[in-house]
C-alpha cells in the first residue's frame, strides 16, 4: 500500500534532482533514503528512478507516482491545516486561490474585514498552482478562486465581485500621451508590458488587437507592478492595468492613462467556488465582504 511518505519521497526526488539534496529536503540521511526507495521499488515490483550521472531521473512508473503525489499531497496538507485549525478552536480554514495579479492590495482589505467578521475561520492564500486555479478548485486544493476569467465548468459556480475599466498607461511625454481614444493600430509599434499570464487571457489582445488581426511589436512579461510602472515611465514600453489600481500611482510615475476606443474596455472580477459550497455561511460572507470592498475600491 502506498503511504504518505512514499509520495513525499517521489516529489523530493523530482524537485531536488539528486539523492543527497532529496535526503536533505526530507531530513533523512542518504543511506536511509536509499533504503526507503529500494524498499518501495521492491514492494511495487518496478523501478521508480534511474541514475543519469549524478542526477536522478524518474521512470515512467515514477512519473505516474509523481502525478499522484502532486494531486494528493496538497489535499493532505490542507486537511492537516484544517484539523489543526479545529484543534485550536477555529471553525475551519478557507483556502483562497488568486489568479488576479493586480488584486493583492484589494484582497488585503477584504481579508482584514473578513477576519474581523469571522474570527473563527482561518485563512490560507494560494498564489501559484501545480496546475490551473480552476483545477485546484475542482481537486479541492482550494475552496474559492478569485479570477478575472469565467470558464464554464460543471459543478463550478461564479459570483461577480465587481466590474472595472482597463486603461493603457504611457509616459507623459510618450507619442500616445495626447491620444484621447486608443485605436488598435496605435499599439503595433509598441512593447506591451504585461503580467505573466497566458496570452489567451490578456484582454488587450483578445478584445482589442486580435479582432483587428493586429499585435504589438513585442510582449514583455513582468511580475512586479512597481517595475512595470517604472519601465512605462522610462518609455521602455506601455502597459494595460485596471483604472482603480493606477489612479493612485500615475502622479508619482508621471504617467498618462488612455481609454480603449469610444466605449472603453471593461473587465469583471469573479469569485469561483464549487456548486456544493455556495451556501456555506463563511463563503457567503466572503462574497458579501468582497463585493462591498470592490465597490468601495473600484468605483473611486
Amino acid at each position: 500500500m502506498l503511504e504518505h511518505s512514499h509520495l513525499k519521497i517521489i516529489q523530493a526526488l523530482h524537485t531536488n534532482g539528486t539523492l543527497t539534496e532529496a535526503a536533505n529536503a526530507l531530513c533523512l540521511s542518504q543511506p536511509a533514503l536509499s533504503h526507503q526507495i529500494r524498499y518501495l521499488e521492491k514492494k511495487l515490483g518496478i523501478a521508480l528512478w534511474k541514475k543519469d550521472g549524478r542526477t536522478l531521473r524518474l521512470t515512467q512508473a515514477g512519473n505516474l507516482l509523481l502525478e499522484v503525489a502532486n494531486l494528493v499531497l496538497p489535499v493532505l496538507s490542507q486537511a492537516e491545516k484544517t484539523l489543526k485549525a479545529y484543534s485550536e478552536g477555529c471553525q475551519g480554514i478557507l483556502r483562497i486561490g488568486v489568479e488576479c495579479y493586480p488584486c493583492h492590495e484589494w484582497l488585503n482589505s477584504v481579508i482584514g474585514q473578513f477576519m474581523q467578521q469571522m474570527p473563527d475561520i482561518d485563512i490560507d492564500i494560494v498564489h501559484k498552482f501545480q496546475f490551473s486555479g480552476l483545477e485546484g478548485l475542482l481537486n479541492h486544493h482550494i475552496d474559492v478562486l478569485i479570477t478575472p476569467d469565467i470558464i464554464k465548468k460543471e459543478k463550478i459556480h461564479y459570483e461577480i465581485l465587481a466590474e472595472y475599466q482597463l486603461v493603457l498607461l504611457v509616459s507623459e511625454d510618450h507619442l500616445l500621451a495626447s491620444v484621447q481614444q486608443l485605436k488598435p493600430e496605435m499599439l503595433c509599434k509598441e512593447t506591451l508590458i504585461t503580467f505573466p499570464v497566458p496570452l489567451e487571457r490578456l484582454d488587450v489582445l483578445v478584445h482589442f488587437l486580435t479582432p483587428s488581426h493586429l499585435e504589438p511589436a513585442k510582449l514583455k512579461q513582468i511580475e512586479s507592478l512597481e517595475i512595470m510602472l517604472q519601465m512605462t515611465a522610462m518609455k521602455r514600453g506601455v502597459c494595460v492595468l485596471p483604472e482603480w489600481l493606477v489612479d493612485t500611482r500615475i502622479g508619482a510615475f508621471n504617467l498618462k492613462k488612455i481609454s480603449f476606443g469610444k466605449r472603453g474596455m471593461y473587465q469583471k472580477l469573479y469569485l469561483a467556488m464549487r456548486e456544493s459550497d455556495k451556501t456555506i455561511p463563511y463563503i457567503s460572507r466572503l462574497i458579501s465582504v468582497g463585493q462591498k470592498a470592490a465597490n468601495s475600491t473600484f468605483e473611486k
